[in-house]
């Protein structure tokens, strides 16, 4: 019989050694299933039963980016058969639905009461002209756009006038979303040159990074970094990157948001209802008072420098999450390995 494991389901080999690390570090046996044409995984018997284990979903949004255009697709197929076969797993399909979805995480977000960009979905670029001249009531004033299905800041730009959008349009570096839905979004500037990404395990905060922006893209947008590739792009919304020489550190703990802060204590209460178990939780304190939470990374990757630093390792605490899971469900296996 095979010894019970984690399985990490992916894309994206490069993004594992870390959490590789950790799992060695905590002791707990780990096997990677990578979802790619060609992969680990390459079929499943859809009358067998999964093999023992705890199976953690980290799938991407931007997965098309890298050649594995089809890797949601296979994941869907995947987490759905587990699901059924009553198997153990970590951000399910449910949240793979999330994680491909801009639109899908804004509603859920205002319904849970927290305050989000205004936004309007696109389907096409037929309607993209007329729609941005509805959002913003004909006049030339500041708006992005972005892909709804993204990361990496997929889509994402800055316009100041109508007619330099529809100049884009016309373009042939307008970049159609591989769902074909755009969004058009309200431009939010922060207080201070900087975002906060709140990190949360098993349900539990782990810490917050102050990311800064003074070098420019977040004053382009809320979401995503506007400048790809890019060091901020990278580690907000995809893979951690290095800082520029001489540079401010882009990525630092913020102290004061503790798991004692009313928006850390909301933020929990709607991933458990989401039963969203591992995510990153991006939000902006606004010069006009606000505090707009705008991302859900249900992939999230740690900085290093971040890690150095942090009192408790976000790598390591999902290798002690799912290790424990594994020890509740096979707990007379587990004693063997």
């Amino acid at each position: 019989m095979t010894t019970p494991r984690v399985y990490v389901i992916h894309e994206n080999p490069e993004w594992f050694p870390p959490f590789a690390a950790a799992f060695e570090a905590e002791g707990v046996p780990v096997e990677e299933l990578l979802l790619t044409d060609g992969g680990a995984l390459g079929s499943i018997d859809l009358g067998a039963e999964p093999a023992p284990g705890v199976y953690w979903s980290r799938m991407s949004a931007s997965s098309h980016t890298r050649g594995n255009e089809h890797s949601k697709e296979y994941a869907r197929a995947l987490l759905g058969w587990l699901e059924r076969s009553g198997a153990t797993v970590v951000n399910g399909s449910h949240v793979l639905e999330l994680e491909v979805s801009k639109v899908a995480q804004h509603g859920l977000l205002r319904d849970a009461g927290f305050d989000v960009p205004r936004t309007t979905a696109v389907f096409g670029s037929a309607a993209l002209r007329d729609a941005a001249r509805t959002f913003t009531d004909g006049q030339d004033v500041p708006f992005i756009t972005k892909h709804n299905q993204g990361g990496k800041g997929l889509g994402v730009r800055r316009f100041d006038t109508l007619a330099e959008f529809d100049a884009y349009v016309d373009s042939p570096e307008f970049e159609a979303p591989v769902d074909g839905i755009t969004l058009l979004q309200e431009l939010l500037t922060a207080r201070e040159p900087f975002i906060t990404r709140a990190e949360f395990v098993g349900g539990e905060f782990v810490y917050a990074v102050r990311v800064d922006t003074s070098a420019g893209s977040f004053e382009l947008c809320p979401a995503d970094a506007c400048e790809v590739p890019q060091t901020i792009a990278g580690a907000v919304c995809d893979v951690p990157g290095a800082e520029a020489p001489g540079a401010p550190a882009a990525f630092s703990i913020r102290d004061e948001v503790t798991a004692e802060h009313p928006l850390v204590q909301q933020l929990r209460t709607f991933l458990a209802d989401q039963r969203i178990q591992v995510a990153g939780v991006e939000f902006m304190e606004t010069t006009d008072g606000r505090t707009v939470v705008y991302d859900v990374n249900t992939n999230t990757n740690y900085n290093p420098a971040v890690e150095a630093a942090a009192p408790v390792s976000g790598p390591r605490a999902i290798a002690r999450f799912t290790g424990a899971l594994l020890e509740q469900a096979y707990a007379a296996s587990a004693t063997t390995v």
